[in-house]
């Protein structure tokens, strides 16, 4: 399965950018598949996002960047060891999470 990145290459917040960077850099260092989509350059990939994330994760204003959820989503299950989980794929053996994920089961 390839995740797909919903950015926006335009913005003009840096703090945006610092977090799409974020992003990208843990599943390009962790060897996760993804795929890069530009909402700022492609009306496709902003229809899509509009008609597909759920009505409950829409921000009041604006369009989403992410479909799994947020950054602060995605910071927390990096922190807790659980970004595979997140993203909905099975964690590799001999990870963190998958170790924790052992432990538990046991």
């Amino acid at each position: 399965m390839v995740i797909r990145v919903y950015i926006a290459s335009s913005s003009g917040s840096t703090a945006i950018k610092k977090k799409q960077k974020d992003v990208l850099g843990f599943l390009e260092a962790n060897k996760i598949g993804f795929e890069e989509k530009d909402i700022a350059a492609n009306e496709e990939n902003q229809k899509w996002m509009r008609e597909n994330v759920p009505e409950n994760r829409r921000p009041a204003t604006g369009y989403p960047l992410q479909y799994r959820g947020d950054y602060d989503a995605f910071f927390e299950a990096r922190e807790n060891n659980a970004v595979y989980a997140f993203l909905g794929l099975t964690a590799p053996p001999g990870s963190k999470e998958a170790e924790a994920q052992a432990k538990q089961q046991a």
